[in-house]
């Protein structure tokens, strides 16, 4: 399984600031971190070879650690973003314009590659082309049952899941109920595990057809009603929002093309998300302590033991328990050392990340496609590793500076549009109490200079 991530930086910028430390750089820390984590999980086993690989993988899944610490910094980040300026239009036209650039770019990229026969198209894609397309305007691929057109795209509909249920939550004003859903589907997760379907719109060609479609409408109507800025719409889109937890409830990951292949496990990384925007109540005293951390408790044993209860496979119960802690503690680790000033290298690693997680995957087929062997040397080995990796780099610097920053002004650009056109967001909703107005990340743009960047 791969990483994602996600974890998003909005678009949103307030004016430059020269505070130092910046409060939240040891979020761009975790990301840039969980980036190169996961990198190096797709590349170890052509360059540690596949037994070394395999022998650390038995005890530790570092794509799931990668995806999971991704995930946790998105429950962090995401409410803030939302609630801080009080504005679901602002949230989505920032959301809008932060991921789908260097995911449309990223498609574009692999489709130049297919054209020239260096990647090969995913089965599903060529089996089901209608299909795979709808759902990719989404990004929620897996949850309609089919694979992505690279292996990473399968924690973006995560994301855009998480995106929706979370402004539907602070539409209706459910959105300080962060630890009953990570509690409550953490339990479902582990009580009702194979019991829940895994299927239900995606049995055959034809229900994913339809699914991808109607996300498609269900996605589209709901960012028109968000964006008019009128409550009654925006109390619709809220509803349609709440209902996507019907996806990982019901719909699962449920091909044999996607990356997991149950429900229940769907529903536990969900739950590991809402987990992050526990912490993020915590952290602003918006939450019983105790109520918090019992529930961050109950989520990490969750994490730890649901795949060994529901596959038996002790090895399972080892290699979960090892990727839950670590997760934990990374988290945690970088939360204590949140006042502490961020060596500017992680910084920028955090700045690229969502770059670098999205096109990590194509530099590594074209570039085992062009230089990889069969039996491949030590020397092999690191003329493949190093090429990856300076490959991998350059690539995610190049699109967050010349697609990423470009969509953020775009997008800052549409907010001024919007509100001159259509007046105020009249579903604006004040800000929660919570010292978040210093909270951003410095980082640098390529240029010399500094700018600070909401998470």
């Amino acid at each position: 399984m791969t990483a994602i991530i996600s974890p998003l930086p909005s678009t949103a910028t307030p004016p430059p600031t020269t505070a130092a430390p910046a409060r939240m750089a040891w979020l761009d820390a975790l990301r840039g971190f969980a980036a190169l984590v996961v990198a190096w999980y797709h590349i170890s086993p052509s360059v540690i070879g596949g037994a070394h690989h395999g022998a650390i993988h038995k005890y530790i899944d570092l794509g799931k650690y990668g995806v999971l610490l991704f995930f946790l910094v998105s429950g962090y980040v995401i409410p803030m973003s939302l609630e801080r300026h009080g504005s679901p239009r602002k949230f989505w036209v920032g959301r809008l314009f932060r991921i789908y650039p260097a995911y449309l770019v990223t498609i574009a990229a692999v489709l130049a590659f297919v054209a020239a026969d260096v990647i090969d198209l995913q089965q599903s894609l060529r089996a089901e082309t209608v299909t795979g397309v709808l759902s990719h305007v989404t990004m929620m691929q897996d949850f309609v049952g089919i694979r992505g057109l690279v292996w990473p795209f399968w924690t973006l509909g995560f994301e855009m899941a998480f995106y929706l249920i979370v402004a539907g939550m602070f539409v209706w004003g459910l959105h300080r109920l962060s630890a009953w859903w990570a509690a409550g589907l953490a339990l479902i997760a582990v009580a009702a595990g194979p019991a829940l379907p895994n299927a239900l719109f995606g049995g055959d060609a034809a229900a994913r057809r339809l699914t991808a479609a109607a996300l498609v409408l269900v996605l589209g109507l709901s960012l028109i009603a968000y964006l008019s800025g009128r409550r009654t719409l925006v109390a619709a889109a809220g509803l349609a929002g709440l209902a996507v937890i019907a996806l990982p409830l019901l719909n699962g990951h449920s091909t044999r093309w996607s990356t997991a292949t149950s429900s229940w496990q769907a529903v536990l990384m969900l739950s590991i998300m809402f987990a992050g925007t526990v912490i993020y109540r915590l952290h602003h005293a918006q939450i019983n302590r105790l109520a918090g951390f019992g529930t961050l408790a109950l989520v990490l044993a969750a994490s730890a033991v649901a795949t060994w209860l529901h596959t038996g496979t002790r090895a399972e119960l080892t290699r979960w328990t090892i990727i839950s802690v670590a997760v934990a503690a990374t988290f945690a680790l970088g939360f204590a050392l949140r006042h502490r000033r961020v060596p500017a290298v992680l910084t920028w690693l955090g700045a690229v990340s969502y770059s670098l997680y999205l096109l990590h995957f194509v530099v590594l087929l074209v570039v085992v496609h062009y230089i990889g062997k069969r039996n491949p040397t030590v020397g092999d080995r690191v003329t493949l590793g190093v090429c990856f990796a300076v490959g991998s780099l350059l690539v995610a610097w190049l699109s967050y500076r010349y697609i990423e920053l470009p969509g953020q002004r775009l997008g800052r650009h549409a907010q001024r549009l919007l509100d001159n056109r259509l007046g105020p967001d009249r579903a604006r909703r004040g800000p929660d109490k919570a010292p978040v107005a210093t909270e951003s990340a410095v980082v640098g743009t390529g240029r010399g200079e500094k700018v600070s960047r909401t998470v």
